[in-house]
């Protein structure tokens, strides 16, 4: 079945059952469209907040600490050494242009080091603090992890700065304080994506520019028993998180989604010959499916032309449309095409297991971005995060720089929380416009994603465009402090002014296709009103249900009558 596998209850069918998982795409400067170094990010838990993290660049005497609360139960962890200097973080990008993603892969039980200090999150925000450049957050990151200890599970980072894109794999070494990892950098012109699955294998062992690694990521391999070949044929996945069924379809796939997509249908890469080599990207459908775990997917690809902000942005909102993974298409997707499944992932029915798949976009985020290093203006104009809250298939990006002095109301951190509904938070405002689009998916979804449309384009194509030259020109006379008063404004007045609309897109939501009923507009938003009254609706259509709904209804024995026998 194209939809809901069949399959064994395994270590498999766990893995597909993880619904806190995340996806990042990584693009390096000489494949996006401006020159800038791109990483997207997608915070997917069932109980993560929308919020915009900001924490202003600081000084710190001698002797400081810095108390550790784990990023996911905000429980104390302990007390780290606190640095002299601190720079200014907004989300997941820093004043320096760095940017820090995440996706989390589990790996081996026995890896965990309950005792541990530095957990996943902290890593991330604590060496956004501390770190200028991709290569200098590497090293942050491992000194950390090694020297207080690392409590959470296997992950991949995305990590990039104006020049440079990197992807690293880590995970703990148990009762062991410290990390294995490995981390390459993705060549110039090429994409990179990962999502819950470890992704590098075999990796060159004599390439410092280009590939780092702790010194006993093979033997220490060795020594648990989880490796026995020689050292140039060594893979970190292999040896700590095994590819299963669950990790290619549930993890993998959106991977594989991300180059279908800006490959056009095809995989361009170098193979182990150093040939640069195209291929279809089916050749690789029956891997990203599960349905053959002895393949190997590139670790990256040359996509079909320049990557832009909004191709990233869109790429995030895929629900594998137009593949046989389609969300969209079979009778789990109900009368409107809705291209979610209610957790858990998978269920039993007469002795056998199902899973669903789990598409990019999904209904559980708390946020996500697309962030841009953009290496030709000036280091304080160039950090740039576009950010956005819950389902991206549904919601908005906004543009916000990360040398701002303060945040917009509507991603204020304590605005609202999971218990607490704020009118004023974005968090709660996009839940409130997806949560409506699901019940009548394929005629409501269109409606929010034209206005996200609108919005994004006319920021990169002309907003922000705008903004850059003003703000260099200030650099450039020394005028920064100006500079950041006018980037602050920008950033708190166009998000302010997008989450206005977006509450006025909820109410247009409600009124339009109230009771399953669709109501006609005019050219300029307004509704067509009959002639008899202003209150009246002209035009009133019904929603109605798709084709793969009725058939499905008509074949079950308990659906309506036939009219006539």
């Amino acid at each position: 079945m194209r939809k809901f596998l069949c399959t064994i209850l395994s270590l498999a069918l766990l893995a597909a059952g993880r619904t806190d998982a995340c996806t990042n795409i990584i693009i390096t400067p000489g494949a996006s469209a401006d020159g800038s170094s791109i990483v997207s990010y997608a915070a997917d838990s069932h109980m993560l907040f929308g919020e915009l993290y900001f924490r202003p660049a600081g000084r710190f005497a001698a002797g400081s600490s810095l108390a550790i609360r784990e990023w996911d139960t905000g429980k104390p962890l302990g007390d780290i050494a606190q640095v002299a200097r601190t720079w200014q973080t907004v989300g997941n990008m820093n004043e320096h242009q760095l940017i820090i993603g995440e996706t989390t892969w589990g790996g081996r039980e026995e890896q965990v080091n309950p005792g541990g200090i530095m957990d996943y999150g902290s890593l991330i925000y604590v060496t956004l603090q501390r770190a200028t450049t991709a290569r200098e957050a590497i090293q942050i990151i491992v000194d950390l992890a090694n020297t207080y200890g690392y409590p959470s599970e296997g992950e991949t980072f995305s990590i990039a700065d104006p020049q440079e894109a990197w992807i690293m794999d880590l995970v703990g070494k148990g009762e062991q304080k410290g990390i294995v990892w490995v981390a390459r950098r993705i060549p110039d012109g090429y994409i990179c994506a990962h999502a819950n699955q470890a992704r590098i294998t075999r990796f060159p062992l004599d390439d410092p520019e280009n590939t780092l690694y702790a010194p006993d990521v093979i033997s220490f391999a060795r020594e648990q028993g989880w490796y026995e070949g020689e050292d140039e044929d060594f893979s970190f996945r292999d040896a700590y998180n095994p590819l299963d069924f669950g990790g290619a379809r549930a993890c993998d796939a959106r991977a594989w989604s991300a180059f279908n997509i800006l490959g056009k249908g095809t995989f361009t890469y170098e193979d182990d010959d150093d040939e640069i080599v195209s291929r279809p990207a089916t050749d690789w459908l029956d891997y990203a499916m599960g349905y053959d775990l002895d393949g190997e997917m590139p670790l990256w690809i040359k996509p079909a032309g320049k990557v832009s902000v909004k191709d990233v942005a869109d790429v995030m909102r895929d629900h594998y449309e137009g593949t046989p993974m389609d969300m969209t298409t079979d009778i789990g997707a109900g009368g409107n095409g809705l291209p979610y499944r209610w957790r858990p992932m998978s269920f039993e029915w007469e002795g056998k297991r199902y899973t669903n798949e789990r598409a990019i976009a999904t209904q559980q985020t708390g946020f996500w971005f697309v962030a841009q290093a953009r290496g030709w203006l000036p280091r304080e104009v160039g950090a740039l995060i576009w950010f956005g809250c819950d389902d991206a298939a549904t919601s908005y990006l906004t543009p916000i720089y990360a040398n701002i002095t303060k945040v917009p109301e509507c991603l204020r951190e304590g605005n609202g929380d999971m218990l607490h509904y704020s009118a004023t938070s974005q968090f709660w405002m996009c839940n409130r416009v997806a949560n409506a689009c699901y019940k009548m998916y394929d005629r409501m979804a269109p409606v929010a994603r034209e206005a996200a449309d609108r919005f994004e384009l006319y920021q990169q194509d002309k907003g922000i465009p705008a903004m850059d030259a003003q703000l260099a020109r200030l650099v450039e006379k020394g005028r920064i402090r100006k500079a950041r008063k006018l980037m602050t404004r920008y950033s708190v007045e166009t998000a302010q002014e997008q989450f206005a609309a977006w509450t006025k897109l909820e109410e247009l939501l409600l009124v339009k296709f109230i009771d399953g009923n669709i109501k006609a507009q005019e050219e300029d938003g307004s509704f067509s009103h009959s002639e008899y009254g202003a209150g009246l609706p002209k035009g009133l259509q019904y929603g109605g249900y798709n084709d793969i709904w009725k058939a499905a209804v008509a074949r079950d024995p308990h659906s309506p009558i036939l009219e006539s026998r």
